[in-house]
């Protein structure tokens, strides 16, 4: 008879420094992400004027930082990997802060591309660090407990912008009622105010992160070139294929909302809101879920229940339904951690840091073609089209899955 499978104390986790460091950083990258995505919709149709398809590609030039990623094996050689997860969220924090004073197509390039760069590295080093410092029953929990920290962090980033659209508004306006034509007319000034408050909050949190030394002495030495392996073949396509299952998720659902069914900006606020509510109690739940089923059956249920999720979305003409579509879709996109922690169990420890790099790049190729191809797709064919894609994305993803195998037994436990 099988043993029931033990699970790590949370408690003793959170006591180690690097998940203290990890919680901070995260918090501000999720801020950071949150409030850009929140805004940057409304920000790029309404006030820079810019149409659906290039407020799109916009998306594929955020996704370049990721693509990036494969050179921080080489900046490993200069600065130590936890001390560039800081620098990084100084970058982004940065990036977010000044996008509000550039509200055209060509300025918008080249913040997203800044504010990307330093997202993206510090997704990248987040990854690996937690791979490194935590075992493999630990990390799925790490990964749960923080996902569910950043579905809180979005839900607060959520309240205070819709705060802060009210407070700015007023102050603009001297209204005290709210009065949708009024914030419609200071939509530039109000995301201008919100990016810089955020932004310079977070650069100030990235400082303080460079002055952290949270290495476990005993952490196994990366290494530092260039790495890519015949036996990593299956993490890298589950990488690649689940870059491009996100751009459904983060780019065409919602500018489905906003273009399509012209939501305003308190409305995607609000979709916001709830969402990371409920992913709040359910994101520490699936990484119990990983350590109970496994990686192979976790991920089958994402695939398969998102080919019917995209299928939905590209034939639905009720906004309500889109809203509900989307929230699921949230839900399941926290299944997606188990593609890292399959890499964990099959991986040397020292290939982690590169392979991580390298993996992050493979993902963020299918990042920045499917928001390009979609938004061609998007303005000469149709708003079906792209989602049509990505349950045929799925269904290639749910196909690989079954090749998945690890060794369940008790390494690093």
């Amino acid at each position: 008879m099988q043993e029931p499978i033990s699970m790590p104390d949370i408690k003793i986790i959170k006591q180690k420094p690097m998940y203290r460091f990890l919680l901070v950083l995260t918090i501000c990258a999720t801020i950071s992400l949150q409030t850009w995505r929140t805004l940057f919709n409304n920000f790029a149709v309404d006030v820079a004027q810019i149409p659906g398809s290039l407020t799109a590609s916009l998306q594929g030039v955020r996704e370049l930082g990721g693509l990036l990623t494969f050179l921080i094996v080489f900046v490993l050689l200069v600065i130590k990997e936890h001390r560039l997860s800081a620098l990084s969220i100084i970058v982004c924090g940065a990036g977010l802060a000044v996008t509000g004073f550039f509200p055209s197509f060509v300025a918008l390039i080249f913040t997203t591309f800044f504010f990307s760069l330093g997202f993206h590295y510090y997704e990248a080093t987040n990854q690996s660090l937690t791979l490194q410092s935590f075992t493999i029953k630990e990390s799925p929990l790490v990964m749960g407990k923080l996902r569910s920290l950043s579905a809180a962090t979005n839900f607060v980033i959520g309240i205070f912008i819709l705060i802060m659209i009210f407070v700015i508004d007023y102050f603009a306006t001297g209204k005290t009622i709210v009065d949708q034509k009024a914030i419609e007319s200071n939509t530039g000034l109000i995301i201008l105010i919100i990016y810089l408050i955020v932004g310079s909050v977070v650069v100030l949190f990235g400082i303080w992160g460079l002055f952290q030394n949270p290495l476990d002495k005993d952490a196994v030495p990366q290494v530092k070139r260039f790495l890519l392996r015949k036996k990593y073949w299956l993490f890298y396509t589950l990488s690649f294929l689940a870059g491009a299952r996100r751009q459904f998720f983060v780019v065409f659902a919602v500018l489905l909302l906003v273009d399509k069914f012209e939501f305003s900006i308190v409305e995607i606020t609000l979709l916001f809101i709830f969402n990371n509510f409920v992913n709040f109690f359910l994101s520490p739940l699936v990484g119990k879920l990983v350590n109970i089923v496994g990686e192979r059956k976790i991920l089958t249920v994402e695939y398969i229940s998102m080919i019917f999720i995209f299928i939905a979305y590209a034939y639905t003409d009720s906004a309500w339904v889109v809203v509900g579509l989307y929230v699921l879709d949230h839900i399941f996109f926290n299944f997606a951690m188990a593609i890292r922690t399959y890499f964990q169990k099959v991986a040397d420890p020292s290939h982690i840091a590169p392979s991580m790099s390298v993996s992050f790049a493979i993902n963020h190729i299918a990042a920045v073609i499917v928001p390009v191809v979609g938004a061609i797709v998007w303005e000469f064919y149709s708003t079906s089209v792209p989602f049509v894609i990505g349950a045929g994305l799925s269904v290639l993803s749910l196909i690989f899955v079954q090749f998945i195998r690890t060794q369940v037994a008790e390494k690093q436990a």
